[in-house]
């Protein structure tokens, strides 16, 4: 069954994006479109204090009527977060997704997050296991 790292292993390698907690949600706003990426890793120091997602900015800042430029990251993160450690299988990301309604799962060790883990790179995996899966039984039907 294959893993969080050997998923990240097989994908072009990508640097962690985050916001730290007191980072207005304008600047966390403005990452993600920068980057486009639907959620940060919010810290404090090296440790993950929360995560805000584009969902966390429509609910707690637009439909509130909240400034974005004065509001902080912290007033609007979910916490606490929903993690998974770089051993867990795809599959438990999957599942973890499915059963809370979340769409990133930060990967975690000793409480810093390595990575960012969203239901399209499940997604993607999921269809890179497929399609080898596809390859391997034509090259068998058309060894016979």
């Amino acid at each position: 069954m294959p893993t969080v790292t050997c998923y990240l292993d097989r994908s072009d390698p990508r640097p962690l994006i985050s916001c730290r907690i007191g980072d207005t949600v304008l600047d966390a706003a403005k990452q993600m479109n920068a980057h486009h990426i639907g959620s940060l890793p919010v810290l404090e120091g090296d440790q993950l204090a929360g995560i805000v997602t584009e969902r966390d900015v429509l609910k707690r800042v637009v439909a509130e009527g909240r400034d974005p430029a004065t509001t902080t990251v912290a007033d609007v993160m979910s916490s606490p977060v929903t993690i998974a450690s770089p051993d867990a299988p795809l599959a438990l990301l999957r599942t973890l997704m499915r059963d809370a309604h979340i769409r990133h799962i930060p990967i975690v060790e000793d409480g810093t997050p390595i990575a960012m883990m969203s239901i399209g790179d499940l997604n993607r995996a999921q269809a890179d296991e497929q399609d080898e899966t596809i390859h391997a039984l034509e090259a068998y039907v058309n060894i016979r």
